[in-house]
């Protein structure tokens, strides 16, 4: 066979790869006959490349497949996100502007929610402490105007300070580099003249934008995990070229690998290497832009996301198909201001440990028994009862994980629970069904502050569930809510790695512009917007696209004159006139009134400000796309698998109940509760009073039994 004929011969398969904390989750499409496969291997965290690899052979081998068919694989990874979370910081310097050297200790006033009287706040350890913090003689004023020389000698000098330290990790952000960065960058060549070993990171390229400390911050968490993410990206695509690319044949393939990133796009990995702190949510984003397009698809525009998996739930608001940005968000105690996918995580998977406080009372999460060794149930070890055994005692799951492949241990289970329920003298289901309420409740109070924050009322919506425990509880919270109902997709353990194949490529640019409104200088506001344009279009250039292929979003962060945050509103295309400008303006109101309840719009005593400038470069990908499947007959009996025992209410104990296979239900069929409906990788308890209708799409979509005929 001729090289071309064995060309023209290979299927075109994309691969997504999900890595959570308990398992691994695998979607691949087939790009020419749009055939999506998907699959689940348990997470490896000793070396999470391994789960990776096996994800990619199990996928293959399930498609008759081998590595000369794929034509690219996305992966969401935890690196950044774990190593933030455990607070795993290694040595770390720090380089600001001379007299600023404190900015880390000041901080800001406000302490975290919760802490309403700051007299029991303790602050938590600095990032980098003072003394790894060294400052420099030279300055910039707030338009990019030299006020004092940068002092050459004192940069070779620090170099060299952090060089003798062994301090190889390094941010730098000196006062006003957002409006000029020459400073930074010549630091940057000093620090490579001097101590060539040190990775660095630039405020200036990190977040180019005002307020010195979350600047800092963000760029020194985007120093602190860069050497992690490195070493891990260039781990896994080196092991993914020699197992997967050496299927080619003689010539072996270089795979195209890109990496989920925080604000709902993919960037390769050789470009996400130099800005690290992008990926520090890409799961839950992939999750929430999974589950945007298929809830789009089936007709909902208003959606809450709930992705439940084995160690937290990820919650988020979807609008129009697109899920909410933000630039406030924050991983463990580390404030970020990149922009991401708004989503607020509690310690309420199905890992979370259930735990009698000092006080007596039960608790639930955030502690996890994670994948090891995992819940009671495993029989890994585990020593603590968990709310996935608190599920597999009531009857709620079945006693095996995966169609067959994780065997549960129902006793161990009840051993645990039942010795938690002692303690709390509770009867055994009481215990259980309460773990389980309490989680519903942390679950729900997510779902409320993600919500009202944006002025949302929480019972316009439905919410979407996927991820292997996201299911579970969602009866419970349509109740807790008011939701109007909830869509639970095909293969729901599998959505954020099927999200991870629905994103384009997208880059983000910003510039710190502030300005009235009445005193916008439309020639230069113009000039900046080109700029930041001109800046993604070259990211775009290296990810490949074409010029004719590559779109831009522009927006602006607006705010009333004497406010210290703003909204961010839309800019459309066109020229920057006053026109234009104008309608930005109006948006901002009507934004500000949604938020807030109030706007000024017909007060000229409040002026409009514009603070910071945004483009978002995307290049665009082909989505898998979503078949509507053959209408069934209507008779649900073909389902049928069987009947258990299962507790919904602890006062009426165990009752039986029909249990059906989701894969053998078809588009119209209607199953009234109680009932449960299991699949490969997750499974659905329909309490008593609701129905669980499949839609076209081979959607589930579960509602209050008095609105069914809706």
């Amino acid at each position: 066979m001729t090289p071309a004929a064995h060309a023209s011969s290979r299927r075109r398969i994309r691969i997504g790869i999900d890595t959570g904390g308990t398992f691994t989750d695998v979607v691949a499409v087939d790009e020419h006959t749009g055939d999506v496969i998907t699959t689940k291997t348990p997470s490896t965290p000793s070396d999470p490349a391994d789960g990776f690899l096996y994800g990619v052979e199990k996928v293959l081998g399930l498609m008759g497949a081998t590595g000369a068919d794929v034509t690219g694989v996305v992966h969401g990874t935890t690196v950044a996100t774990n190593q933030l979370l455990e607070d795993k910081i290694d040595c770390l310097g720090f380089i600001t502007t001379e007299g600023y050297e404190f900015i880390l200790e000041i901080a800001r006033q406000a302490v975290p929610d919760g802490y309403g009287n700051s007299y029991f706040w303790v602050k938590p350890e600095r990032i980098v402490p003072v003394d790894r913090v060294r400052t420099l003689g030279g300055r910039m004023d707030h338009q990019g105007n030299e006020v004092r020389p940068f002092d050459e000698a004192g940069a070779r000098e620090t170099a060299r300070w952090f060089r003798d330290q062994g301090i190889t990790t390094l941010g730098v952000c000196l006062l006003h580099a957002y409006a000029n960065p020459a400073h930074e960058q010549r630091m940057r060549r000093i620090l490579r003249e001097e101590h060539p070993e040190a990775v660095v990171s630039l405020s200036s390229e990190v977040l180019r934008e005002y307020r010195e400390y979350e600047r800092a911050m963000t760029t020194l968490v985007d120093a602190a995990v860069k050497p992690r993410v490195a070493r891990y990206v260039a781990g896994i695509k080196d092991r993914l070229d020699a197992s997967v690319g050496a299927g080619a044949g003689p010539a072996p393939q270089v795979v195209p690998f890109a990496i989920m990133k925080s604000n709902g796009g993919i960037l390769s990995a050789e470009e996400v290497v130099h800005q690290p702190i992008t990926t520090v949510l890409s799961g839950p984003a992939a999750g929430a832009l999974g589950a945007a397009l298929i809830a789009q698809t089936a007709g909902f525009d208003k959606i809450l996301t709930c992705d439940g998996g084995g160690t937290s739930t990820d919650v988020s608001v979807v609008l129009d198909g697109e899920p909410t940005l933000t630039t406030e968000g924050a991983v463990g105690r580390f404030p970020s201001r990149i922009p991401m996918i708004d989503v607020v995580t509690v310690g309420a998977g199905g890992g979370s440990v259930a735990w009698i406080s000092p006080e007596g009372t039960l608790k639930v999460g955030p502690r996890s028994a994670g994948a090891d060794p995992g819940p009671l149930c495993y029989g890994r070890g585990g020593t603590e009862p968990t709310i996935t055994d608190a599920h597999v005692l009531l009857g709620r799951i079945p006693p095996h994980l995966l169609g067959g492949e994780i065997p549960l241990d129902v006793g161990a289970a009840r051993q645990g629970v039942r010795k938690l329920a002692d303690e709390l003298g509770l009867g055994l289901e009481q215990c259980a069904t309460g773990i389980l309420e309490i989680s519903a409740w942390n679950q729900a109070n997510a779902l409320r502050q993600i919500t009202v924050k944006r002025g949302l009322d929480v019972r316009d919506f439905m919410m979407a569930t996927f991820g292997g425990s996201g299911s579970l509880l969602l009866c419970r919270l349509i109740d807790i809510l008011g939701l109007a109902g909830v869509i639970v997709p095909r293969d729901p353990g599998n959505v954020s790695a099927f999200g991870l194949l629905t994103v384009d490529v997208r880059c983000d640019y910003v510039q710190t512009a502030v300005c009235r409104h009445t005193e916008l200088d439309h020639d230069r506001l113009a000039d900046v917007y080109g700029q930041l344009t001109a800046r993604a279009a070259e990211a775009l250039d290296k990810e490949g696209f074409p010029p004719a292929d590559q779109r831009y979003a522009r927006s602006a962060d607006l705010r009333y004159f004497g406010q210290a945050f703003e909204v961010r509103v839309p800019v459309p295309d066109g020229p920057l006139d006053p026109e234009l400008t104008d309608t930005v303006a109006t948006a901002f109101h009507d934004a500000h009134r949604q938020l807030y309840g109030y706007d000024f719009r017909s007060d000229p005593n409040q002026a409009v400000e514009w603070v910071n400038l945004r483009v978002t470069g995307i290049g665009p990908i082909r989505r898998p796309a979503l078949r509507e499947l053959p209408a069934g007959d209507g008779d649900v009996t073909r389902a049928l698998s069987g009947v258990r025992p299962v507790c919904f209410d602890a006062a009426e104990g165990h009752v039986d109940t029909t249990v059906y296979r989701r894969a053998d239900l078809a588009p119209g069929d209607l199953v009234e509760g109680p009932a449960i409906l299991e699949e490969f990788g997750s499974t659905i308890p329909v309490h008593p009073g609701f129905t669980a209708r499949v839609d076209a799409h081979g959607n589930v979509v579960v509602t209050r039994a008095a609105q069914k005929g809706a």
